[in-house]
């Protein structure tokens, strides 16, 4: 899933209120990652940086599947075998996902790593894949073929091939980890963008909330409008940089999972929430369903905001985002 890097204005604060804001950037989890705290000084703030960073690779070597000594790759190589025992950590991250899968229809699904990539976003395709190459290339995937026992923790994928994949709700959960450690620590305001996952806690020195600026890729990137996160996290993702057209049509690299195309008629959504990990994951499966379908979803999520920009560039808000109150 291609994550859309959200422009972020950082209002400097003032000299005379003894905090300084500190940001690290660095590149973690394969993506770009960011880190700002607000500390008395610059050695409580890379104390609090340092330790942020140590949780981030602590959940890496949980739930990345590229690690070949992670629980999540241990329950991928047993899939079809036996189940897996895992950290009630885990266990419970992903009875979360699959949570998601079910009100999104299965349009989010942390077994898509199951899928065949048959669909090439390098500019290497010269023709679709046949709809039996297409049905095939899914077959395998299935969140309701995850097999959770809660008495003995454990994780079984049903089917030998299967795969989890929490790169759609992964970072987000990562984010969230991190601002629990940093708060536990006396670390009273800060922000961490993980590649576009970004969660907000917190005032800057000079009391203003963290604020963030959504752009509309269709409309030169520029940014249309920019919102306060207060102790809450906004997600983006889109497929602007990473498409391929056929006969006039333009397809993501944003894969339905129950259908094996590609998502179609959105370029980005923008999901705001109190917990990165349920933005994370409901921008994915937002961004499948499509505008109508996505957004009526959302107007029934207590306290969960969307923004979608369709491949026309028109912009379409959830009933509790007034568009017009924050554009520039």
């Amino acid at each position: 899933m291609r994550k859309i890097l959200i422009a972020i204005f950082i209002v400097m604060p003032l000299l005379a209120q003894s905090q300084i804001t500190h940001k690290r950037k660095l590149f973690l989890l394969s993506s770009p990652f960011e880190l700002t705290v607000v500390a008395k000084d610059t050695i409580q703030a890379n104390t609090l940086i340092d330790d942020g960073i140590a949780e981030v690779k602590r959940i890496e070597n949980l739930i990345s599947d590229w690690i070949p000594t992670t629980l999540i790759s241990e329950i991928n190589r047993n899939a079809g075998i036996r189940p897996v025992k895992v950290t009630p950590e885990l266990y419970d991250l992903v009875e979360r996902a699959i949570k998601i899968s079910e009100i999104t229809s299965g349009a989010f699904d942390i077994s898509y790593a199951s899928m065949d990539r048959i669909w090439k976003f390098d500019g290497s395709m010269k023709a679709m894949p046949t709809d039996e190459a297409i049905k095939k290339s899914v077959a395998k995937i299935g969140y309701k073929k995850i097999i959770l026992d809660a008495q003995e923790r454990t994780i079984f994928l049903k089917e030998a091939g299967m795969k989890l994949g929490l790169g759609g709700i992964g970072q987000g959960y990562i984010a969230d980890k991190v601002n629990e450690l940093l708060v536990s620590k006396g670390c009273q305001s800060g922000l961490i963008n993980v590649s576009g996952d970004i969660k907000a806690w917190g005032k800057q020195p000079n009391g203003e909330l963290w604020t963030v600026g959504i752009i509309n890729p269709v409309n030169k990137y520029k940014v249309f409008a920019t919102f306060p996160l207060e102790d809450s996290a906004v997600e983006t993702s889109g497929n602007y940089e990473k498409y391929v057209t056929f006969n006039g049509k333009r397809y993501s690299h944003i894969i339905d999972p129950r259908t094996g195309y590609p998502a179609s008629g959105v370029v980005s959504v923008s999901v705001f929430a109190k917990q990165t990990e349920v933005a994370d994951a409901l921008a994915t499966g937002v961004f499948v369903l499509g505008v109508d379908v996505g957004l009526n979803l959302v107007n029934q999520l207590k306290g969960i905001g969307c923004i979608i920009v369709d491949d026309q560039g028109k912009v379409h808000a959830s009933n509790n985002i007034d568009i017009k109150k924050y554009q520039k």
